[in-house]
This record gives structure tokens, C-alpha cells and sequence, in this order.
């Protein structure tokens, strides 16, 4: 059977640009998809997406017209149940086969038809059947059916086709955006499907004001993307039209010298490949003035309300040229150009104002003001918020030597909210804590509480850096930490994919915090000093708490290529310093390539096992009753072997106690394979169990060995 590519576009008004580049992959792998379950396609065809502010498609390589016929073995039912004793078909077997399509107008014949064969102990009935192969046509109108219908679209609107193009059937249309062409080529040949209202043909429409002419004819699948370039203006590839503009911002910046070059945006990137078909890259500037400005406020401006890629410096600074990824290649780019400085200019005149303003007031006068700003009907207002993170992080720097950071703490964590009623952040959202920090500095405030109100929402994001100073990181803490303990303390917790409070963010953040730094505190006591601050307004979570936090870790440990045994033993103990983890995580690596790792570990959770059933056991051991000569051979191990373990673990050096305790292989085989623990005699059963207990404690000190068990 010879196969040729298939195209399939779908022509609409312009699509919501943060949604393109997963609606062009969508439509795509789903058609394909579709089309290998119905035979169309094989293993090796591979599909090209494009996906462009005004379309939809696919070219897809190996397409049959008709699929293969495809021979079903189907089970019926035991013999006993689809034949009497006449070996003559039952009511229940020709109501089978008449459901089937099979023709029983001569049950004798029907019956003659089927295959006998043993099932277990008993004979089954199969009907064999030569279903027949879909065809291109009826097999690309399932596959695009089923291919609209999953597109991951934000939002549905309804429009009415116009009465000259409605197919029977349609009037009206729910669709992402109003559709107006359709076009299906299996190599030169239109596949007659239908979508939308739309019947599919080989014409489509290139750029609104650049193309050669208003409809563009398609002699073939595979010439799609080069006749849309050629006669179109349009660059088909949603890939290809991203890299041509990240090109050509690379190019307009190095043209202007000094190291200059635009800001690094991914997200940015593919929302303005999203906007244009053909992109020109033009360089506009504004007035120098603007740059008073925190460069924050002005480069949040230009990208989110403009869609411009601001132009930093060598080292990094705002310079007062941007440029802008115009959707049209004029002859002479000086209008366009000038349109877009003159539209940019309110926009930054509107952040200086507001920065004028905000510097008007002091961060302190605005405190007062948080009362009124309600944070959660059941936790109050952030005002209330804010003087639970003060008493968190008052806490917190205690522990972690008061004085002057206790000071600077409880100061930067009373004005750490207090920008959130000024100007700039109200219309950007985005800056709270950073525009804190420059109103800080302006109130004259030491650099470690600006600071501080800046980086306490630090890390926002996995990946994003930790606060810098011993300020920020104790108020950081103390607001994640306020958000946690409140959170779960009145039952909101995170569902499934719904996490409205960011709570396993915070978490995280947690986590890093205290293990990245190092800090000398241990998380079942901070969460428990966090608790008061709420008065009686919440239960105390802190047990369910604990659960979460560990369990984020644990997720966040097998990412960075731990295994889940490795993990598992490390986290059954409940480390409370975070910072040690790493090292508990290298020793059991280390423990577990040593040759007595196996068998300890198995000793282990026998032991464990043991133990468990015995109940509470004293670990003291008589050396008076150790009869058997494996017993007292493993208790000299263990006085010779256990204090030198204990003394590098007391140092940290968790590695080499796990391998000074892989030294008690040899008699803790022994003493398994010579000795009853649960003798009849109650002192001697006692007495082993001791042994076993201390042998227990000193070998899962660093991690639980029972979980490396195979």
C-alpha cells in the first residue's frame, strides 16, 4: 500500500496568543494520534505542527488512503452456554451474533461458522471477522472531530455562520475563535471532511496586508509552508518564526554596540511569536529621563502592556532603547517606529507619577492602613497577617542570636507589606517587595531591611534564588512559614492539582531555606513556635503539617536523583536539621555500595520485625547472661565497634559511622544463625532483646537500613 502526507489547516480569526503554541502542538500529535489508532498512519510518519495568530495545522507523513483490513478474533461465550445438547445454537448465542452484524438467518450455517477451542478447562465459541480497513475519508472526519474536541482551548465563544456557507446542520459554531477555512490535501488530492461548518478545500489566506494575493491556492501537502512563505508572507512554523525573532533581537542589539542586549524572556518570546506571521525586529528608544525610574517598573510596562523586549547594558542596567517585533516589513520603518515611542511615552510618564507619589509617604505611615485590607474572612486582615509574621520572626531571630537582627527582622517584617497599598504596585502587581525596597531606601532604612522586604517572597518559583542576608531570611521564613500554620490550621489544604495558596511553593521554600543555609533550627519546633501567633483562631496542624513538609521534600529529593529507597530510609527518622539531609543521603549511598550492605540491612528489619512484636524493651545488656558463644562474640563487636561509631556520628561524619558499623557483619550472622532470641527463660530472652535493641538504635541512627532491603 503506497502512502503520501497529508495537510490539514484550519483557518481562523486571530487566536489568543499565550494559547497558540499549545493549541498548535495539540492539533497536531491528537491528528496523528487519531490517525495511527485508525490504521492511517504507521509507526514511522511523524508530523509537523504550525500554528500561526490566524491558524491551525498539520503535515503528516505516511498516510494511507484506506488502512489495512485487520482480522478479529472475538470470544463469545462458553460452548455449553451457546450450544444445546444438539450441539444447535441457543437464543442467547444468535442474539450474540445478531448484535455482531452476523447473518443467523440460518442458525445452522451460523453455528458452522464459529471456532471451537479449549478456554481453561472448558471450550469456548470465537467468531472470526475481517473488519474492513477505514477509508481516508471517513477516517480523517473522525480523526478531526475527536482532534477539535480535545483542544486545550481557555475560553469558548458562539458565533453564526453566514447563511450562504452554512452546511446542513449548522447555524451556529462554539469554537475558540470564528472559523473561516478549511483546507485537506492527502498529497495533491482534497479530502472531502468537514469541521466548523466548513467544507475543506485547497485554498487558504496569507498575511492580511502582505501577501501577493487575498487567496492563496495549495498545489500539494508537502509545498504547504513554502507556498504560505513565497505567495503568503507567512512564516507556517510557530518553531521557525520564534527562532527568526530571537535571531533578529540578537542582531538589532549587537548592530547598537556597547554590549547592549535585549532582556532574556521565554515566556515574553513565545507570546509575540503568538502576535505576528512575519516578523521585523525595530529599534525605538525613549527619553533618558524615564530611567529615575526603578528599571523594574519600566521593563514590566514595556513587556506586559507593550510586548516590547527591553535593551539592557553590559552590566545589566535599563537603557532607554527597546525593541519591538512589528507584525509588517515596511519600506520605511520611521512610522512604525515613531507609533511605538509615542505610544510607550504615557505608559512610562504613568510609572514616574506613580513613583513620584508613592515617595510621598513613608512605608511606616502606610502600615496603619493594612487593617483594612481583608486577607482571609477566617485569619483576618493583613494587618493582623503582619504582626503574625513580626511575632514568627521575632521567634525565629531569637533562636538565631537576637540583637540586631532581631531588631532589623521585626522591622523589616512589619514594613515588608506595606507596599502593597502603594500606587505602583496596585497597577503592578507583580512588584510587590521590590518596590518596597526602593521605598525603603528612600525612607533611609539600613540596606539589610530593604533588602529584607524585597527577598521575602523569595524563592517564588523552583529555581529562583534564596534571600540574601540573615534579615531576609528570617522574615522570608516567617511569612511562609505564617502562610503554612494559617493555611492548615483552618483546613484549607491544597487538592490535587488546585493549590490556591501556593502552599507546597511555600514549603519548598521552607525546605531550601533552612537546608541550603545551613540554618541551625529544627522544623518540628519552628512550626510548633509559629502557632501562638494565631491565638485561638486556628486548631494546631502542626502534626499534618510535618507530613506535608516532609512529603514535598521527599518529591523534591527523588528529582534531584535520589533513589526512593535512598530517601525512604533517610526521611523514616524525621531528621529535624534539613541542612544534615544531604549528608544522611551520601552516607546510605556510600553504605549501600559496601559488600556487608545486603545482609546488614536484611539483619536490620529482622530485627526490627523482632522487636516490634516484643514491645517495649530495655536496651540493657547483662554480660552475665550471654550463654551462647555467638551472642557474646557480637556484644565484644558492638563494645568495640559502637563507640567509635557513635563519636563520628556526634561529628557529623555520618558516612564513616555507617562504615565502622558494616564491621559487625560478620557477628551479627552469627548471632542469627547460633542463637534462639526468644528463649524460654525470661532474663535470657530479656537480656538478647537488649542486645538487639542497642544493636538497633546504633545502627539506624543515621537512616533506617531496614528500608534498603531488597
Amino acid at each position: 500500500m503506497t502512502t503520501q502526507n497529508l495537510l490539514v489547516e484550519l483557518l481562523v480569526e486571530e487566536l489568543p496568543p499565550k494559547a497558540l503554541k499549545r493549541l498548535g502542538e495539540s492539533f497536531a500529535t491528537t491528528l496523528l494520534d487519531e490517525l495511527r489508532r485508525l490504521g492511517l498512519a504507521t509507526d514511522a510518519s511523524v508530523v509537523t505542527p504550525y500554528a500561526t495568530p490566524r491558524r491551525l495545522a498539520a503535515l503528516i507523513s505516511h498516510v494511507y488512503l484506506k488502512a489495512a483490513d485487520k482480522a478479529v478474533q472475538m470470544k463469545l461465550m462458553p460452548a455449553s452456554v451457546g450450544l444445546d445438547a444438539a450441539g444447535r445454537a441457543t437464543p442467547a448465542l444468535l442474539k450474540k451474533l445478531a448484535a455482531l452484524g452476523a447473518d443467523v438467518s440460518d442458525p445452522a450455517a451460523a453455528v458452522a461458522a464459529l471456532r471451537r477451542a479449549p478456554d481453561g478447562k472448558s471450550e469456548a465459541l470465537y467468531y472470526d471477522s475481517l473488519v474492513t480497513g477505514a477509508t481516508l475519508d471517513n477516517g480523517l472526519q473522525q480523526a478531526l472531530d475527536e482532534t477539535l474536541r480535545r483542544l486545550p482551548i481557555p475560553k469558548v465563544m458562539s458565533y453564526q455562520l453566514e447563511r450562504d456557507c452554512e452546511l446542513p446542520g449548522w447555524s451556529s459554531v462554539h469554537f475558540v475563535r470564528p472559523a473561516h477555512g478549511l483546507v485537506a490535501l492527502h498529497g495533491r488530492t482534497v479530502v472531502p471532511v468537514q469541521a466548523l461548518g466548513l467544507r475543506a478545500g485547497h485554498t487558504t489566506r496569507g498575511h492580511r496586508f502582505e501577501a501577493r494575493s487575498e487567496t492563496i491556492t495549495l498545489t500539494d501537502a508537502d509545498s504547504y509552508a513554502e507556498t504560505l512563505r513565497r505567495e503568503g508572507a507567512v512564516i507556517a512554523s510557530f518553531a521557525e518564526r520564534r527562532a527568526e525573532i530571537a535571531r533578529q533581537l540578537q542582531q538589532a542589539a549587537a548592530q547598537l554596540g556597547g554590549g547592549v542586549r535585549p532582556i532574556e524572556d521565554d515566556a515574553l518570546l513565545d507570546e509575540v511569536t503568538a502576535l505576528v506571521e512575519r516578523p521585523k525586529v525595530l529599534v525605538c528608544q525613549f527619553e533618558p529621563e524615564f530611567l529615575a525610574v526603578p528599571q523594574e517598573c519600566l521593563i514590566l510596562t514595556m513587556k506586559a502592556n507593550q510586548k516590547y523586549f527591553p535593551l539592557l547594558d553590559a552590566q545589566g542596567r535599563l537603557t532607554n532603547r527597546f525593541l519591538v517585533v512589528s507584525n509588517i516589513d515596511p519600506a520605511d520603518p520611521s512610522a512604525v517606529i515613531g507609533g511605538n515611542e509615542r505610544v510607550v511615552r504615557p505608559r512610562l510618564a504613568d510609572a514616574k507619577f506613580f513613583y513620584d507619589q508613592d515617595r510621598k509617604k513613608t512605608l511606616a505611615s502606610r502600615v496603619p492602613g493594612l487593617a483594612k485590607v481583608v486577607y482571609h474572612n477566617k485569619l483576618g486582615s493583613q494587618g493582623e497577617r503582619v504582626e503574625r509574621v513580626r511575632a514568627i520572626a521575632r521567634a525565629i531571630a531569637q533562636q538565631l542570636g537576637g540583637g540586631p537582627l532581631l531588631h532589623q527582622a521585626d522591622t523589616a517584617a512589619q514594613l515588608a507589606k506595606a507596599d502593597l497599598l502603594t500606587d505602583m504596585v496596585g497597577e503592578f502587581p507583580e512588584l510587590q517587595g521590590i518596590m518596597g525596597a526602593y521605598y525603603a531606601r528612600h525612607d533611609g532604612l539600613d540596606e539589610e531591611i530593604a533588602q529584607a522586604i524585597e527577598d521575602h517572597y523569595k524563592p517564588r518559583f523552583a529555581g529562583d534564588a534564596l534571600p540574601r542576608g540573615a534579615v531576609g531570611l528570617v522574615v522570608a521564613l516567617a511569612d511562609k512559614l505564617e502562610t503554612l500554620v494559617g493555611m492548615f490550621g483552618i483546613g484549607n489544604l491544597p487538592t490535587g492539582e488546585k493549590d490556591p495558596y501556593a502552599l507546597r511553593r511555600h514549603a519548598l521554600g521552607v525546605i531550601r531555606m533552612l537546608g541550603e543555609k545551613a540554618l541551625p533550627l529544627e522544623l518540628d519546633a519552628l512550626l510548633r513556635a509559629a502557632v501562638p501567633a494565631f491565638g485561638e483562631r486556628i486548631q494546631d496542624p502542626t502534626d499534618a503539617l510535618l507530613d506535608f513538609v516532609f512529603e514535598r521534600l521527599a518529591g523534591s529529593l527523588r528529582e534531584q536523583g535520589y533513589s526512593a529507597q535512598e530517601v525512604d530510609a533517610v526521611l523514616a527518622l524525621r531528621p529535624q536539621r534539613l541542612a544534615e539531609v544531604p549528608r544522611r543521603l551520601a552516607a546510605v549511598r556510600a553504605f549501600s555500595d559496601l559488600p556487608e550492605a545486603g545482609a546488614l540491612a536484611a539483619a536490620n528489619k529482622r530485627i526490627a520485625n523482632i522487636l516490634k512484636k516484643a514491645g517495649d524493651v530495655d536496651p540493657h545488656v547483662s554480660p552475665v547472661l550471654l550463654q551462647e558463644p555467638a551472642e557474646q562474640q557480637l556484644h565484644a563487636a558492638m563494645q568495640q565497634v559502637l563507640p567509635q561509631a557513635d563519636a563520628q556520628f556526634a561529628q557529623g561524619d555520618y558516612t564513616a559511622s555507617l562504615r565502622t558499623l558494616a564491621g559487625l557483619r560478620a557477628p551479627v550472622d552469627a548471632f542469627f544463625d547460633g542463637v534462639m532470641v526468644n528463649a524460654e527463660q525470661d532474663d535470657l530472652r530479656l537480656n538478647r532483646l537488649g542486645l538487639l535493641k542497642r544493636l538497633h538504635t546504633a545502627m539506624n541512627r543515621v537512616a533506617d537500613l531496614s528500608r534498603l532491603a531488597v
